[in-house]
């Protein structure tokens, strides 16, 4: 990490929680006249590089969109190859998640993926769980209308079985439901890649998250650039609804 870029970052005022679009990396291996599946291969070492400068800062949670269920549309070989690499990257991975004591958690619809994919994330997840700092949540066959969706299923399940009165379903009762239950809203999303949109990406937990967007491919997205997102961040003012004034006097209290 770049020291003059981490003097810069007040430590007192991190974001808890940080979320990542990891977009860009067909088209960063379309620049060099490489197939696609190099450019995911080469957004393996952002993933470790962020993850780490997560971790040595002190970010309690990180989220990365690494699949969304939209994926699964793409050509049959590139979504073979990205499951195989998300395998591979979990195997190697895992010492290095442990080095820097970050543990793993997935999101999403989980029992879309092959068993094989499924017995190495959990295994994964088992051996960090001792881990106590940074959470690297992992979002794999994400949708967050599929995860809302899901939560009113299961919120409707429990209402007409007269475990839960619907006329007591609010804001927390949904939120419980929810794939991040118990984790903190996102304080910044990131995007890569150039696009200015969240991607049916958490939609519930960011409605007050600070959205920074970057044309940075996410192969060329690594420690410094994460912390010069932190430093935009620790820059601006969340008012979650309340006016400048508000805000000033709460801080003062």
């Amino acid at each position: 990490m770049n020291p003059e870029l981490v003097k810069q970052i007040d430590a007192t005022h991190l974001p808890v929680h940080i979320a990542i679009i990891m977009d860009g990396n067909g088209r960063w291996a379309k620049l060099r006249g490489l197939e696609r599946t190099e450019g995911h291969v080469a957004g393996v070492e952002s993933v470790r590089k962020v993850t780490e400068c997560a971790a040595r800062l002190g970010v309690k949670y990180l989220t990365l969109y690494a699949f969304s269920t939209e994926n699964w549309n793409r050509p049959r070989e590139e979504v073979d190859a990205l499951l195989h690499l998300i395998v591979m990257s979990l195997r190697k991975e895992v010492p290095h998640l442990k080095e820097n004591n970050v543990s793993l958690r997935v999101i999403g619809d989980i029992d879309r993926m092959p068993a094989h994919t499924r017995e190495c994330l959990e295994k994964s997840i088992e051996e960090t769980s001792v881990c106590d700092g940074t959470v690297l949540n992992l979002a794999l066959s994400y949708s967050s209308r599929w995860e809302i969706t899901d939560a009113c299923r299961r919120l409707a399940r429990e209402a007409a079985e007269g475990r839960i009165d619907w006329a007591s379903i609010d804001d927390e009762a949904v939120a419980s439901h929810l794939s991040t239950a118990g984790i903190p809203d996102p304080d910044l999303l990131i995007r890569t890649g150039g696009d200015e949109r969240v991607s049916n990406f958490l939609l519930w937990q960011i409605a007050y998250s600070e959205l920074y967007f970057t044309d940075i491919y996410w192969p060329g997205f690594g420690a410094d650039q994460m912390l010069r997102a932190i430093i935009d961040y620790q820059g601006r003012e969340r008012r979650f609804g309340l006016t400048s004034e508000q805000v000033s006097e709460h801080g003062q209290q």
